[in-house]
């Protein structure tokens, strides 16, 4: 029974997590949903700005913090190993929610494309950037690392086995390709806000102090990081120019 719950419940985090990434599309792209990161503001400057570096603040935390090893040693206290990846996942993807639910538009333009060819260059950059996060996390695996495999490996009996740290295509290019995708999807808008500014600036400060944090994290636990690290870039891709260390980042 248990090892059911513990399947059921892995199971119903990936899919809270798969619909609000795909809700994430439409929010910053400001395309296909009812509330968007540019839709009509509500309340005064102030109290918009305020509540969106809160907002963001707190899923750059809750991201950060669960996702280093000292707090998922004593996390695996009070839950059971199996799924504390799937644990990590449902509490990033409430975080994520209550960006959208609580979102507070803040008006004011920052640049309007209004060229038709140019706008549809950057469309294309913007859904370029969501297929590189998506084609990232396959890239290593993608059920492993949203927490799938661990769920399963307990409902069937087996232990769970590390993957280890491979650098497949994009990894030889970048050692973050996930975080780059993200960056993409960032900045690269036609009309860029106040509000996707603010939104821009804390994705793209999450993402550098996380690396630091994440990487000494891989230093720790591979050796042979530091060489991967000097070989490849770590947010601006570059063609390789000789085959790196077989390890990768898994965030």
């Amino acid at each position: 029974m248990k090892r059911t719950a513990i399947l059921i419940y892995g199971v119903i985090s990936y899919f809270l997590f798969l619909a609000s990434i795909l809700y994430a599309i439409g929010f910053v792209g400001n395309i296909w949903v009812p509330k968007s990161i540019d839709s009509a503001p509500t309340s005064t400057f102030l109290v918009a700005l305020f509540t969106n570096l809160g907002l963001l603040a707190v899923f750059a935390v809750q991201h950060s913090v669960m996702a280093r090893p000292a707090f998922k040693r004593l996390w695996t206290k009070v839950i059971p190993s199996a799924a504390e990846r799937s644990t990590y996942v449902l509490f990033s993807s409430l975080a994520l929610i209550a960006v959208f639910a609580f979102w507070q538009p803040m008006g004011g333009v920052i640049w309007q494309i209004e060229s038709t060819w140019l706008q549809g260059v950057l469309y294309t950059i913007y859904g370029l950037g969501w297929v590189v996060v998506f084609l990232s996390t396959f890239l290593i695996n993608h059920f492993d690392l949203f927490g799938l495999r661990q769920v399963w490996l307990e409902f069937r009996g087996r232990p769970y086995t590390s993957l280890g740290f491979v650098t497949p295509s994009l990894y030889r290019w970048v050692r973050h390709p996930l975080y780059f995708g993200f960056l993409l999807t960032a900045w690269f808008t036609p009309t860029m806000t106040v509000a996707h500014v603010v939104y821009a600036t804390m994705i793209t400060g999450y993402i550098l102090v996380g690396i630091q944090f994440e990487e000494s994290d891989l230093k720790r636990e591979l050796p042979e990081y530091e060489r991967y690290q000097s070989e490849v870039p770590m947010l601006i891709p570059r063609l390789p120019q000789r085959e790196p260390n077989p390890v990768a980042s898994r965030a």
